[in-house]
């Protein structure tokens, strides 16, 4: 049985992103998106701030909330042989809707990829006041470019920052 991370968020949160499940390296690191190939953090520094990605996780984390954006994933625990969210089996959700309530600026979920909206989905359903975003996954599973994942996170973020 693996499990996730606390949420990353604070007071001015208003953008919540969700994962499915921490893969393998950012267990072991405990960190946030911590496998290089995954490009979660090369979009957002592209986006507010300027390449190259900093190392230094609390650096990444200060970016998201200077921006009004929190972290978390839908599943609180599951089991899993590798990274991949088609592996996972005998999931609990974490307790989304408790976070919102005590959140309550967080206005818009973007979900990274369609497995974490599935998982959400399935459990949450639509909660009302909250806009609802699946993005391209940034995960190397998923095939499409770094330019159109690029382009798919800057028209909803920009959207919904303006």
């Amino acid at each position: 049985m693996i499990a996730s991370f606390p949420p990353i968020i604070n007071d001015q949160t208003e953008i919540l992103i969700l994962g499915t499940m921490p893969g393998a390296m950012s267990l072991e690191k405990q960190e946030y998106y911590a496998y290089p190939q995954n490009q979660f953090w090369k979009i957002i520094y592209t986006l507010f701030a300027e390449l190259p990605v900093s190392v230094i996780f609390s650096e990444k984390v200060k970016l998201l909330q200077d921006n009004k954006i929190g972290l978390w994933d839908v599943l609180a625990n599951c089991e899993r042989k590798g990274s991949l969210d088609i592996h996972i089996k005998n999931h609990t959700e974490n307790d989304i809707e408790n976070l919102l309530k005590q959140h309550p600026k967080i206005k818009t979920i973007l979900f990274n990829g369609k497995e974490s909206y599935k998982y959400f989905d399935r459990k949450f359903r639509h909660i009302e006041g909250i806009k609802y975003y699946v993005m391209p996954s940034t995960s190397p599973a998923n095939t499409v470019s770094f330019d159109k994942k690029l382009e798919a996170w800057r028209e909803a973020l920009i959207f919904i920052i303006i």
